[in-house]
């Protein structure tokens, strides 16, 4: 007699499959808010280093490229490497210094070179890494993650203003509209249509802007359908150990960050994430960062807005970024779409930009929820930190006087704060013994591959969708 089958087990939300109706509309999300990021870290780096404009778009179709393939691998994972967690990869604003200086006096062979060497590194180390959370407890990693939101707020505005010093009324009030807009779907639309509200005030800003004259498509038609990308492009890489010193202290920072902003998505989708999660998680941002300097593009990080995407939509599947990791490979293959991107106007992406760099900050401030506020010596920390990281913020000049290699991680709020938080816990508390079980690390084991059961249930894809289940439901 034939025994009657049971119904399949269900996946939870971070390794559910969203139908292709819906999987396409909310990847293009993670892929227009990385956008912006990816294109102005080459961009300034080609032009710091006096490149031809042919060339800084070769990098830009590289980092896009790069970026893309570093996130599926961190999301989708292979073997032990990537944290299978909805994680978006990209080049960092820590390493545009570094990488300036070095081309201007080593040329952009020894940029890639050095960069190549810092990613080897990154690989290498990252399991020693892994075991250093125990140094990260809630006051620290709460702290480094609302720094690196709030100081991401900042390029928001840039984005809105562009060049001008004066903003005009128009682009000012459009940048405003837009987050009105995010707000607005998220309260009052269908959950379906909710999910989306990041793609909708984009859409809806775009429109607007096109009576105001702000959306320049002149670039689109000048674009060539298809360009590949080369390895080697700038030559063969060149090794000089005084360009690699200045990148390793930059990876040294990524991999904080990359800690922090992993441990931030493991809490927002209910997964508590251990030594082995950070550690593969480590390994990819190596392993990316290495095929990076060999494709002609710079440092993979794990991208902080992600957090506030993930966060704000509460679609937590994996392949949803996985798909947006594809999409990001094509744009950079395919020079035409990335411009057709890239047309989207400044002050729409530096709108819907603040919701998800504050976002960010929200997370941070919510961990933080899970440290002894009522000690003066944790108020300290975090006082302390914030201060240290918004001062270049006010003053960019504030270390000019420093040695290089200093004044990569002074100017750099984010590494700053990061790095005054570790030193003032070890400090004023000591040398923990057990690794924290909060913030998203667990004392025990890696858990990464099994929902955690401290937080709530996280409002799933499914439940947003209503009681069919289609638009953000699963494949079975």
């Amino acid at each position: 007699m034939r025994r009657r089958r049971g119904p399949a087990p269900e996946r939870d939300a971070v390794d559910a499959v969203p139908r292709l109706r819906a999987l396409v509309p909310l990847g293009v999300q993670h892929v227009l808010v990385a956008y912006s990021g990816l294109l102005t870290v080459p961009l300034l780096i080609g032009t710091g280093i006096g490149l031809s404009p042919d060339r800084i778009a070769a990098l830009i179709s590289a980092n896009l490229f790069v970026s893309g393939l570093a996130t599926v691998l961190q999301s989708a994972g292979v073997l032990n490497v990537g944290v299978r967690l909805p994680v978006v990869m990209g080049s960092t604003f820590t390493g545009i210094g570094p990488a300036i200086l070095v081309g201007q006096w080593a040329g952009p062979a020894a940029v890639f070179g050095a960069t190549m060497a810092a990613g080897a590194l990154t690989f290498l180390a990252a399991p020693c890494f892994g075991r250093l959370l125990r140094f990260f407890p809630p006051v620290v990693t709460g702290t480094v993650i609302g720094i690196i939101g709030l100081s991401l707020v900042p390029s928001a505005g840039k984005m809105i203003a562009g060049d001008a010093e004066t903003v005009p009324l128009a682009p000012a009030l459009l940048a405003l509209a837009t987050v009105v807009c995010v707000v607005l779907v998220e309260r009052f639309a269908p959950p379906s249509v909710g999910r989306l509200a990041v793609l909708v005030a984009l859409a809806a800003g775009t429109a607007a802007a096109f009576p105001l004259g702000l959306v320049d498509l002149s670039g689109v038609g000048a674009a060539d359908t298809f360009g590949p990308v080369v390895p080697f492009a700038f030559g063969p890489p060149e090794f000089a150990l005084a360009a690699v010193v200045p990148f390793v202290i930059v990876q040294l920072v990524n991999m904080v960050e990359t800690t922090g902003d992993t441990l931030a998505v493991g809490s927002v989708v209910g997964r508590r994430v251990g030594p082995d999660g950070i550690a593969r998680a480590l390994r990819a941002d190596g392993l990316a960062t290495l095929f990076s300097g060999v494709f002609n593009s710079f440092t993979m990080v794990t991208h902080s807005a992600n957090v506030g995407m993930v966060n704000l939509t509460k679609v937590y599947s994996r392949w949803v970024v996985a798909f947006s990791g594809l999409l990001m490979a094509v744009l950079g293959l395919m020079p035409v779409l990335g411009a057709l991107v890239a047309a989207l106007p400044g002050p729409v992406l530096g709108g819907v930009g603040m919701v998800m760099f504050a976002m960010v900050g929200s997370v941070g401030i919510r961990i933080l929820r899970d440290a002894d506020l009522s000690d003066q010596r944790t108020l300290l920390i975090i006082a302390v930190s914030f201060g240290v990281a918004l001062l270049p913020l006010g003053a960019p000049g504030l270390y000019g006087a420093f040695p290089d290699a200093l004044r990569t991680v002074m100017e750099s709020g984010i590494a700053a704060g990061a790095i005054t938080a570790f030193l003032l816990n070890l400090l004023l508390f000591g040398v923990p013994r057990d690794t924290p079980g909060t913030a998203g690390a667990d004392d025990a084991a890696d858990t990464a591959d099994t929902p955690s059961d401290a937080p709530a249930t996280p409002e799933t894809p499914e439940s947003r969708s209503g009681p069919s289940g289609e638009e953000g439901g699963q494949e079975r």
